[in-house]
């Protein structure tokens, strides 16, 4: 097991409580309408990266045959009693990298906030390893963390202490703590956090790395998160909330 594996198979068991939750009622995202929509036509569908499972009974309610994937045992473990006796859902533990037992077999993929991963050398290589897991004219799909987002977000901060009446020096210093910036490389859009690594996207990014492996981009737009998920919240929620990025491609 990977070093990254062994911490994500670590945070399986808080995973509520350290990550941002796309899922929320409060929260605006087309994902499960648009999966919905493909059910009817399509038949074969991979949660890539499905983590603790969070979108697997939908899934296996949907689709005749459900693919679970992921490189971190705690988080199947976790994902496994979410869908419990289900007999159209399978499970792979491996990594992004290597899906050739799914190679011509999807109608459609799924990656929620997983192609996160921090070498830019095998997210392109998990994008080539899905284009040909998804047949010609299937669909990819997915949630990716926006960097933009985090930007956003601090400008919120500092616009909000300055509004009280803070120099610039300590509007500042509240933003960094607040968005605990600490963690973050904007130059390269990385994240590190207890042993964790991720790659946060900016729209320009999806767009070129999707084309670059092969897919028609159809659809980009904002998953506004909750409020609720982040500091500040109660003076900043007349405001837009941050977001991550949905998107759909299609396989050519």
């Amino acid at each position: 097991m990977s070093e990254q594996a062994k911490h994500w198979s670590k945070a399986a068991s808080s995973y509520e409580k350290e990550f941002i939750n796309p899922f929320r009622a409060d929260v605006r995202n087309p994902l499960k309408k648009t999966l919905a929509r493909l059910a009817k036509t399509r038949r074969v569908v991979a949660d890539l990266g499905c983590g603790i499972g969070p979108l697997l009974p939908f899934l296996s309610k949907r689709y005749e045959e459900v693919h679970a994937l992921d490189f971190a045992a705690g988080m199947l473990e976790r994902a496994r009693q979410r869908v419990g006796d289900a007999g159209n859902v399978t499970f792979h533990q491996r990594a992004f990298t290597d899906l050739t037992p799914l190679h011509g077999k999807l109608d459609v993929a799924v990656s929620v906030n997983s192609l996160v991963l921090p070498s830019i050398e095998d997210i392109e290589k998990s994008l080539e390893q899905i284009h040909l897991a998804v047949k010609p004219g299937g669909r990819f799909l997915g949630i990716v963390p926006a960097m933009d987002g985090v930007h956003y977000y601090t400008m919120l901060l500092v616009d909000r202490a300055l509004a009280l009446g803070r120099p610039m020096d300590v509007a500042r210093k509240n933003a960094a703590y607040l968005g605990e910036l600490n963690y973050y490389d904007f130059a390269f859009g990385q994240f590190s956090y207890d042993g964790l690594e991720q790659h946060f996207w900016q729209p320009f990014e999806i767009r070129h790395r999707l084309a670059k492996a092969g897919f028609r981009l159809k659809r980009l737009t904002k998953v506004y998160l909750s409020w609720k998920q982040f500091a500040g919240s109660a003076e900043l929620k007349q405001h837009t909330p941050p977001w991550d990025w949905f998107f759909m491609a299609e396989r050519e």
